[in-house]
Formats: C-alpha cells, sequence, structure tokens
C-alpha cells in the first residue's frame, strides 16, 4: 500500500488554519464580498435596508440602555415574590412618574435659565474679551500683542450685527431645510414612542435571547459563544449602569458646589456637566466652558472659586466615585480611549463619541476570545508536532 502523498491541504500551516475549510471560508468571503459589490451599485437593493437601520438603531440603542439601568431593579423585585410582568409594570409607573416630576418642577426652571443665558451670554463673552485685552496689553506680551493691531472697540460694535446676522442666516438655514427638519423630528418621535415597546419586551423576554441565539449555531461553537456573549454582556452593563450614576454623582457634585461659591446658572450648569460627562476626557471640557466664560464675566475671582469647585469634583470623581461604581471592569487605556473617540467621532459624528467606548469594549471582548481559541488550536497543534517527531 503505497502512502498518501503530500498535498497543499495536508501542509502543517494550512492544516493549522483549517484545512479544506479555510479555502472554502476564502472562496465564500470573496462571494460575499462580490455579492455586495454587485448590489451596491442596484440603489434599491440595499436602500430598503439602510432606511430599516436608521430607523430601528436608535430607538434599540435606547431600549438596551434602559434594559440594562433596570434589569438590576426587576431582579430586586422578583427576589421579593413580585412576579415578573408587575414588576415591569412598576418600573414603567415609576418611570412615568419621575419624567411627570421633572417635567412639571425642573424644566420651566431649566427652560428660564436657558433663556436667560442665550440673552445673558454675548454680555459674558464681550466683558471676557476686553479683560483679556487688558491683560495682553500689560503683559509680557504685549509688545507682540500691539503689533497685531487688534481693534477691540471695533470688534465690540460688529458683534451684534455679526450675531444678527448669524441668526438670520441660520433661520434661513431651517427654513430651507424644514422638510428635512421635520423628518427627523417625526423620527425622532418615532423612535421615543416605540422605545416603551421595545424596553418592555427587552425586560420580559430578554434573558432567554442569548439561549435562542447558541440554538441556532452548531454545537460545538455553543460553549464559546455562550462565554462571548457573557462576557460582553458584562462589560455592557457594567459600562452603562456606572457610566450613568457617575454622570448623576457629578452634575450634582457640580450644582451644589456652583450654589456655595454663587455661580449664575448653577442648575443648568450642572445638567449639561452630567450629560456631557458620558464622554470621557471631552466631556469635562465642553462643559467647563461656558461656566468659565460665565465666571469671568461675572468676577475674575470667580475664575479661582470655579477653578476650586472643578479640582475637587474631578479629584472626587477619578479617586472615589468611579473606582468604586464602574472599578476596573473595562481595562481600557486612557490613551486607546482618546484614540477611539478621536476615530469613532471623525467616523460617526456624535453617535460615535458616545458609543465608541461601549463598542470598542466589545470588540475587544471578542478579539480577545478569538486570540484564546487562537493560542488554544496553536499549542493543540504544536502538541501533535512534538508527538509526531518523538
Amino acid at each position: 500500500m503505497q502512502p498518501e502523498k503530500p498535498s497543499f491541504f495536508s501542509t502543517r500551516f494550512i492544516q493549522f488554519l483549517g484545512g479544506r475549510n479555510t479555502l472554502f471560508l476564502l472562496i465564500l468571503i470573496l462571494l460575499l464580498g462580490l455579492i455586495i459589490f454587485i448590489f451596491d451599485l442596484v440603489s434599491f437593493v440595499f436602500y430598503p435596508m439602510q432606511v430599516l437601520l436608521a430607523n430601528v438603531v436608535l430607538p434599540v440603542i435606547l431600549a438596551t440602555i434602559g434594559y440594562y439601568l433596570f434589569r438590576p431593579l426587576l431582579q430586586l423585585l422578583m427576589r421579593v415574590k413580585i412576579p415578573k410582568i408587575w414588576g415591569i409594570l412598576i418600573i414603567f409607573l415609576g418611570l412615568i412618574g419621575l419624567i411627570t416630576l421633572l417635567i412639571v418642577l425642573v424644566f420651566p426652571f431649566l427652560k428660564t435659565q436657558l433663556t436667560n443665558l442665550i440673552q445673558d451670554f454675548p454680555q459674558y463673552f464681550k466683558k471676557l474679551v476686553i479683560d483679556a485685552d487688558m491683560f495682553l496689553r500689560t503683559s509680557i506680551f504685549s509688545s507682540y500683542y500691539l503689533n497685531l493691531e487688534f481693534d477691540v472697540e471695533k470688534l465690540m460694535q460688529q458683534l451684534p450685527e455679526n450675531i444678527g446676522n448669524t441668526l438670520q442666516n441660520a433661520v434661513g438655514g431651517v427654513a430651507n431645510g424644514i422638510g428635512k427638519v421635520i423628518s427627523t423630528l417625526t423620527g425622532l418621535i418615532l423612535a421615543i414612542v416605540t422605545v416603551p415597546f421595545i424596553l418592555f419586551y427587552l425586560l420580559k423576554d430578554g434573558e432567554k435571547l442569548p439561549q435562542y441565539i447558541l440554538n441556532l449555531l452548531p454545537p460545538r461553537m455553543r460553549e464559546d459563544a455562550h462565554q462571548v456573549m457573557k462576557d460582553a454582556d458584562k462589560q455592557i452593563s457594567a459600562y452603562i449602569q456606572g457610566q450613568i450614576l457617575v454622570a448623576i454623582c457629578i452634575g450634582c457634585m457640580v450644582f451644589i458646589g456652583f450654589l456655595i461659591i454663587g455661580m449664575d446658572y448653577a442648575l443648568l450648569l450642572g445638567v449639561l456637566a452630567m450629560i456631557t460627562s458620558v464622554v470621557p476626557y471631552l466631556g469635562p471640557i465642553i462643559a467647563i466652558t461656558p461656566a468659565a466664560v460665565i465666571a469671568i464675566g461675572t468676577a475674575p475671582f470667580m475664575l479661582v472659586k470655579l477653578a476650586v469647585v472643578w479640582t475637587v469634583v474631578q479629584l472626587v470623581e477619578g479617586k472615589f466615585i468611579s473606582p468604586q461604581i464602574m472599578g476596573k471592569s473595562l481595562h481600557i487605556h486612557p490613551i486607546t480611549i482618546i484614540f477611539v473617540l478621536l476615530t469613532a467621532g471623525s467616523l460617526f459624528g456624535v453617535p460615535g463619541v458616545i458609543l465608541g467606548i461601549p463598542g470598542y469594549a466589545l470588540l475587544k471582548v471578542l478579539i480577545t476570545h478569538m486570540y484564546k481559541l487562537f493560542k488554544r488550536r496553536y499549542n493543540r497543534h504544536e502538541t501533535e508536532l512534538n508527538h509526531h517527531y518523538d
């Protein structure tokens, strides 16, 4: 009996990659890419899918955030022998009551503060420019500044006109694009209306979804897929719950700190700090900018008070709140976070900045698990090769 002739698929490298399965996978990827390329040239094939995704992504993301926020509360209600359906109804009633309370009590005050800030902000900005001009004229940089021949009085005279022209152009742009505005508002309203229904079914049947997906996979892949979904669920849950709690703590601390130092628009600035804090590193910069302008416009010493409050808030958040609430669950280096924010923001805009970090965390879970499978396969083939040589 003649021994089998070695073939291309029996070589060590190809066997390590999967043998003939690798060839089939490469052919499948090539055909799939070719199909997508051809269909992309025919717009009516992918356009309905784009519309579907555009309308589905936002409510699904909002409902998913709500699911991870309210799932611990639902589990707590179920531990005290409350049926799941009644627990969901209790959560929805409490959420409706909280939203109603915010609309009745907080929203009118915020609206008043925002209206006043819009009216007063040009005055704050003028005072900032004048103070900066006086400082530069008497500083060590005065010779360089005077050579620029910067006319502050002319700028102050043109500022109201420039603001008026800007507002007119903005109004004209809105008028021209009124159709797009109505379409966007309609889509947003539909998304908000759809979120409670999606959230209800996620809370009711969300725990069954992983098992349903596992049943669709081949049996030998289910254990690894189950571990990936378990790690991904842990990452998303830790990030969403932790980030929301940290944001609320930051907003409350900023509001209380600004009240103590007598800062104008303390509640509005606290809410702004709470909202922007969901974006690491960039959020605090966005939040402190209007606060710094208002502080300088109020009194020079107010800027020192603002710096003290902001430093205390950042130290308390960085040293005590975030480590206790979020811990080290994401294991993402700060430099990596900055690169992810810049890349996601350039690709997808504001949604990319907000969702970039959790998206990177999920991708990291998947790649880490694939690397573990790679090492397992490598070790198995190395063991078989050593036995062969022995």
